[in-house]
């Protein structure tokens, strides 16, 4: 499992699909919110829009892998979306909130975490408002969220800086590869290695 996090408006969401667009090995766990849709935003694609009752219901049953409030909103994991691709042998991709990634950390022993960080503070401030949709206000309160939430860089195992997008998803793919090779994430590698040698020692004896 690859987590990706970084303050709203970096591009953790848009490395995530472009890996999942580019990779067969690759799944992406659609997240639940009970924020509004977006317009070109798709229910069970971008986000599984979830009303607070019906959010709250999953909580209750235990359903999320990790879930948070960011803002007035509700976002979540649900186990049965990472369950559904750990079957079908793939490569888990999640992005979420600092938060989130916490309650992952606790719950999966071999996750990986990577943090999206901007090329500067002020780009940041420049992707957080180009929406053009939240008041200054929200902006505000936005802009704090993200203060903190760089804070927790050091809580990661890598970082990337998405200061070029085709870098950055690059960069974020070769940890996925490097990670999927470790000793511990071979499942049968114990009896590969014995075959190879009981191999090599069969045809040392027949030297003799």
């Amino acid at each position: 499992m690859l987590v990706l996090s970084s303050p709203s408006g970096v591009g953790k969401t848009t490395i995530a699909r472009q890996l999942l667009e580019r990779r067969a090995d690759v799944g992406y766990s659609v997240s639940a919110t009970t924020r509004a849709p977006r317009p070109g935003e798709e229910h069970g694609r971008s986000y599984w829009f979830l009303s607070e009752v019906e959010f709250e219901a999953e909580v209750q049953a235990g359903a999320f892998v990790e879930h948070a409030r960011y803002n007035a909103n509700r976002y979540g994991t649900l186990k049965r979306e990472v369950e559904r691709l750990f079957a079908l042998g793939k490569h888990v991709v999640m992005d979420i909130e600092v938060e989130g990634a916490r309650q992952v950390r606790r719950q999966v022993a071999d996750a990986v975490f990577v943090f999206i960080l901007p090329p500067s503070g002020a780009e940041l401030v420049k992707r957080l408002g180009g929406r053009g949709t939240e008041t200054s206000t929200v902006l505000k309160h936005r802009l704090a969220i993200a203060n903190d939430e760089l804070k927790a860089v050091t809580e990661y195992d890598y970082v990337v800086v998405n200061d070029d997008l085709e870098r950055a998803i690059a960069q974020v793919a070769a940890i996925l590869d490097a990670e999927g090779h470790r000793v511990s994430r071979h499942r049968g590698l114990a009896q590969q290695v014995e075959q190879i040698r009981r191999e090599v020692a069969a045809a040392a004896m027949r030297l003799d």
